[in-house]
């Protein structure tokens, strides 16, 4: 999941929830590593310091990503729920995680199998234009990042995991971030 480049490698985890991916990264993790955590849940986050108190790898932030300044990652795994999302919101976080790797990273997110059919049927029809608006933005997203995809049929429900690297596109490109996400802190 984590590349080892043989020098300390910086993650960032958004949407960690309570840790179950989270627990994975962490044993792939070399001592020189450091790992962010975006957590919008202050439940969630609390039971993540807990467990996390004593690795000073780990720093634990509490909120949504749109409300924090974002390092430079060589990895970001993603576990928010984008058939939930706008298109400007999806948007706005597309922008800030792929402005927010280092050349050569990877940011990588999960959907379940199903998922947006569910939550198409499901919704009222203003809620459903608001959905499909948002999965459009997700789909030229994938069409433009995408360098593969796998399905995790042991996962219930059935996850998809897309693997996506930023793209230099034209100046004049819809798709260039929008954001300047650089590191501003260590």
């Amino acid at each position: 999941m984590i590349p080892n480049a043989g020098r300390g490698r910086a993650v960032l985890e958004v949407g960690p929830g309570t840790g179950a991916v989270t627990r994975h990264i962490t044993g792939s993790l070399g001592r020189l590593d450091t790992l962010d955590l975006i957590e919008a849940n202050p439940r969630f986050a609390a039971l993540l310091q807990d467990t996390y108190a004593d690795d000073p790898r780990l720093r634990i932030h509490t909120g949504l990503i749109q409300e924090h300044e974002l390092a430079s990652y060589d990895t970001i795994v993603c576990g928010l729920p984008f058939a939930n999302f706008d298109a400007d919101t999806t948007e706005e976080i597309f922008d800030r995680l792929l402005g927010s790797l280092r050349p050569g990273g990877t940011l990588s997110f999960f959907g379940y199998v199903g998922g947006e059919t569910i939550r198409r049927t499901l919704a009222d029809a203003v809620d459903r234009e608001r959905t499909l608006a948002g999965l459009g933005v997700l789909r030229r997203i994938l069409r433009r990042h995408t360098f593969r995809t796998e399905t995790v049929l042991g996962n219930l429900p059935p996850a998809r995991v897309h693997h996506l690297a930023p793209v230099s596109p034209p100046a004049d490109s819809e798709w260039a971030p929008t954001c300047d996400c650089r590191k501003t802190s260590p």
